[in-house]
C-alpha cells in the first residue's frame, strides 16, 4: 500500500524592493526618476544660493512676515535686551553684510527650515558677535537672528565657541566713560602706593601723596586718551550697533 507523502506547497517569498520598484514604475516611469530627484536638487540650490544672497546684501527689514503661533518664545529678544547683552560683553549687532566670518552650512539649513514652516523669505538678517568678527576671521559665539516686527528679533541660529567667561569682567572698563575713570583712578591709586615713602621729601605728607597721586593720574589718563584716540575706540554703550570699523 503506497503512503501518500505530505506535499507542502512552497509559494515564493516577497522581495519588499522588487515590490517598491513596481509600486513606484506604476507612478513616475523610471527615466524619468532621476529628471524629478535633479529638479529637487535644484530647487534647493536656488533656494540656497538665495539665501546666502539675502545674508550678503543685508537688505534692510523692519519685519518679516511670521506666524506668531509657531514661533518658539525662548528664541524671541527685544531690541533692549541685545542692547544689554551687547553693552555687557562688548559685542556688535550689525548686519549680516558686514559680518567677515564664515556663515556654518548648518544656518542656512536653518534659515530654509524656518522659511519652509513660516512659508516666507526671511530678510534682514543680523549678528551678535565680537567687534573682531566684523573685521576678520574668529571663532566667538556668534547669534544669527532675524527681524520680527516692533524691535523684536528671532533667534534663528548659534555656532561657534563660547564666550570667554571673564570677557563680561575684562570689558567692564569699557562699558562706560564712569567706568572707565573708576579704573583709571584705581590704576592711579595702586601706582601712586607703590612710590616708595620719602622719595621727595624726608617726611611723607597726605598733601604729599595727593600731589603724586594727581600726576599719576595725569600720566596714566594721558596714556589712556592717547592709545584710545589713537585707535579710534569708544565705549560699548557707543558702538554695540555701530557700523563703523574703527569704533
Amino acid at each position: 500500500m503506497l503512503k501518500k507523502k505530505n506535499m507542502k506547497l512552497k509559494l515564493p517569498r516577497t522581495n519588499l524592493e522588487n515590490q517598491l520598484l513596481k509600486i513606484r514604475n506604476k507612478r513616475i516611469p523610471e527615466e524619468k526618476i532621476l529628471e524629478q530627484v535633479q529638479e529637487i536638487f535644484n530647487s534647493d540650490t536656488a533656494k540656497e544660493h538665495e539665501i546666502i544672497q539675502n545674508l550678503n546684501n543685508g537688505n534692510v527689514a523692519e519685519g518679516n512676515d511670521f506666524n506668531i503661533d509657531l514661533l518658539e518664545t525662548n528664541r524671541i529678544f527685544h531690541i533692549s535686551d541685545i542692547e544689554k547683552i551687547c553693552v555687557l560683553y562688548r559685542l556688535r549687532f550689525l548686519s549680516t553684510k558686514y559680518f567677515k566670518g564664515e556663515i556654518p552650512y548648518e544656518a542656512l539649513m536653518e534659515i530654509k527650515r524656518l522659511e519652509k514652516e513660516q512659508d516666507t523669505t526671511l530678510k534682514g538678517f543680523k549678528i551678535i558677535a565680537p567687534s573682531k568678527l566684523f573685521k576678520l576671521e574668529n571663532a566667538d559665539d556668534p547669534l544669527l537672528m532675524a527681524p520680527i516686527g516692533n524691535d523684536y528679533f528671532y533667534l534663528i541660529h548659534k555656532w561657534g565657541n563660547d564666550l570667554n567667561p571673564f570677557r563680561k569682567i575684562l570689558m567692564w572698563p569699557f562699558k562706560t566713560l564712569e567706568n572707565f575713570v573708576i579704573i583709571l583712578l584705581l590704576g592711579s591709586f595702586l601706582l601712586t602706593m607703590m612710590v616708595p615713602d620719602g622719595l621727595f621729601t624726608p617726611e611723607p605728607s597726605t598733601t604729599e601723596f595727593f600731589m603724586i597721586f594727581f600726576f599719576m593720574f595725569k600720566w596714566v589718563a594721558g596714556l589712556a586718551l592717547f592709545y584710545g584716540f589713537k585707535k579710534g575706540k569708544n565705549f560699548s554703550t557707543e558702538i554695540w550697533n555701530s557700523k563703523y570699523y574703527n569704533a
